[in-house]
């Protein structure tokens, strides 16, 4: 299945023919803790180590995370991940961006969950990029500004994983982070589930449905070659 996939994201590659678009951008969504940004960085390491470094880009939706700062301010830090959280408009910009901007590098950001913030400037799309994907909850989302992000994909996968799968993953996503277990427990219901379902809902926006095992996590050296 890896390795369908692997192809299904190489096949996509444009190739700089004339008339053919310059880069193009496939989204991965799925509820949280899928296996959405492992799926999208193999993707982005296989085909770089197809086509050469700097082939592929990644541009991960959580970098438009509301800063703590923000959720403070708008009374929102309790539901962090929920939609309102993060700067969508900013993030469909960046789509945008990355669709027509290919003269000089673009610089996009990140999370850090150890920070529990945003990062700028944490990857780089090269301008001889030809495929970023693109990965989060939001992807397929009907209401504005997510329901602009879908006409500018390629294709926009749904990554399932069973919710018993996912929800262990989103504790220990939250005990790493330096929760105790009964606040993790806490978090995972009371905004991580909620979230999840919503985004549920959304799975018939998709272009197709990924199920996907075993996706080798690379070490941070190997994730990107165009960094």
């Amino acid at each position: 299945m890896l390795e369908s996939l692997v192809a299904d994201a190489l096949a996509l590659v444009p190739e700089g023919t004339p008339g053919s678009p310059a880069r193009v951008v496939l989204g991965l969504t799925g509820a949280p803790a899928a296996g959405k940004s492992t799926l999208a960085r193999y993707l982005v390491h296989a085909v770089d180590e197809h086509s050469g470094p700097g082939t592929a880009g990644y541009l991960p939706m959580d970098g438009y995370h509301l800063s703590n700062a923000q959720l403070d301010r708008l009374g929102r830090r309790n539901r962090k991940g929920a939609p309102d959280t993060f700067d969508a408009h900013g993030y469909l910009a960046m789509v945008r961006r990355l669709l027509t901007e290919t003269g000089n590098p673009v610089y996009v950001p990140d999370y850090d969950r150890r920070l529990h913030e945003p990062i700028a400037a944490q990857h780089v799309v090269e301008p001889h990029t030809r495929l970023v994907v693109t990965e989060g909850n939001y992807l397929a989302g009907d209401e504005e500004p997510w329901a602009g992000v879908r006409g500018l994909l390629a294709e926009l996968w749904y990554v399932e994983t069973d919710d018993q799968v996912r929800e262990r993953r989103l504790h220990r996503r939250q005990m790493a982070g330096g929760a105790s277990a009964s606040a993790a427990q806490e978090w995972v219901e009371r905004s991580d589930r909620p979230n999840g379902e919503l985004v549920k809902g959304l799975r018939d926006n998709c272009t197709r449905v990924v199920r996907v095992n075993g996706v080798p996590r690379l070490r941070s050296r190997d994730r990107y070659s165009a960094r």
